[in-house]
């Protein structure tokens, strides 16, 4: 038989080292763990109060801008392609040039009518001044036959009635001939009544033939409507294009903006005017671009879809609609770091000002002029002025 160990009543029993060890890590585990939630439950309660109630944000992002058609305005052959795509381009710079042998020779044929017209016009002068002759020397004749009829009427018997009927007859012809060459001069005042040589309506006409050959000529040259960057060029050389043909496109980069699609229940404190920071996924977050909103579209995407969604069925699901908000970049940190249209970008949106118009005004909002295709304005004035004066005496 065993001998029973002394029970001591005032004394627990001895626990393991270990176990008091593995009690001691739970415990500080637990701790740790309540730490944890409570500085989740903090920072998410701060970024509440101190950031997501006054911004809204999305990565549902993207870069846009004007992509400018550049077209033939004048059918021709291709003689020269002077830009391609990806190379930088200024208003005005030469990229595609068309054979001008046709619209020269036009040009030409415009001048020698305009000198021709002028030629004619001035004829047309010089015959009412011819008319206005020939109406006087008309009434000088009118004038002497009725003094000679009135001196044989005073004569009296010594004249005889035949000699006196052919005196009638004098005065009647020669008021015929006063009215035949009123006649004329009226024709010939129609021509120039009122009128110069160098506004006469013909010489205006052939002068605006003039013009549109000049700028016939011009569009041989096609040059960029704008700054920019070239994409999408289609032209070859040797290629001959109508008129309205797309050849290439250019993208002016320092007026792109952004289309931020926010969710419809992220809207109620956007305004016009409000501040937004926009990171790329080209630069990533080191690079930050600023700028204002601009507008609100004027429907969801699905209203705009080609097949817009028919919500009168018993089939029917909510879905939360987006909205695109546009956003105007600064154009000095557009140029320090270019974006690219259709680029990824994420925005956030101070709505903490809210005091702005949730519509944008009516006014433009920018003003994008390309390049004028008339050519040399002036020295196409300085020479039709020229071909009158040469013509004109």
């Amino acid at each position: 038989m065993n001998e029973a160990s002394p029970i001591n009543p005032g004394q627990s029993d001895d626990i393991p080292f270990g176990t008091k060890r593995r009690g001691n890590r739970r415990r500080l585990w637990f701790v740790i763990l309540g730490l944890v939630i409570l500085a989740v439950a903090a920072a998410f309660a701060l970024y509440w109060f101190l950031y997501a109630v006054y911004f809204v944000s999305t990565d549902d992002a993207y870069v846009g801008g004007d992509l400018v058609a550049v077209t033939a305005r004048a059918p021709g052959a291709v003689i020269g392609l002077h830009a391609d795509n990806t190379q930088a381009v200024r208003r005005g710079q030469l990229l595609i040039s068309l054979d001008p042998v046709e619209a020269q020779v036009a040009v030409d044929a415009a001048k020698a009518e305009l000198a021709r017209t002028v030629r004619s016009v001035r004829a047309a002068f010089a015959r009412v001044e011819q008319a206005r002759a020939q109406l006087a020397s008309a009434e000088v004749a009118r004038t002497q036959v009725q003094n000679d009829l009135r001196r044989r009427e005073a004569a009296g018997n010594a004249v005889s009635r035949e000699e006196l009927a052919h005196a009638r007859s004098g005065v009647v012809a020669a008021e015929a001939a006063v009215q035949a060459a009123q006649g004329t001069l009226t024709q010939a005042l129609s021509a120039v009544q009122g009128t110069e040589i160098a506004n006469n309506p013909d010489v205006l006409a052939a002068a605006a033939r003039l013009r549109q050959a000049a700028i016939q000529l011009a569009h041989m040259s096609i040059r960029a409507p704008v700054d920019g960057v070239v994409a999408q060029r289609t032209v070859q050389i040797g290629q001959h294009i109508a008129a309205g043909t797309p050849l290439m496109a250019v993208v002016p980069l320092n007026t792109v903006w952004v289309d931020a699609n926010f969710k419809e229940v992220q809207l109620a404190d956007v305004r016009i005017g409000q501040k937004a920071t926009i990171t790329s996924d080209i630069y990533g977050s080191g690079v930050e671009y600023h700028g204002r909103v601009q507008g609100l579209g004027a429907g969801s995407g699905n209203a705009f879809a080609l097949l817009p969604p028919q919500n009168a069925t018993g089939n029917w699901i909510k879905i939360v609609q987006r909205v695109p908000v546009r956003i105007a970049l600064d154009p000095k940190e557009l140029r320090r770091h270019p974006l690219r249209v259709g680029l990824s970008v994420t925005v956030s949106i101070d709505v903490s000002d809210t005091s702005g118009s949730m519509v944008a005004s009516t006014a433009p909002l920018r003003d994008l002029k390309g390049e004028p295709g008339d050519g040399d304005a002036a020295e196409i004035e300085h020479e039709i002025a020229a071909i009158i004066a040469a013509n004109s005496n």
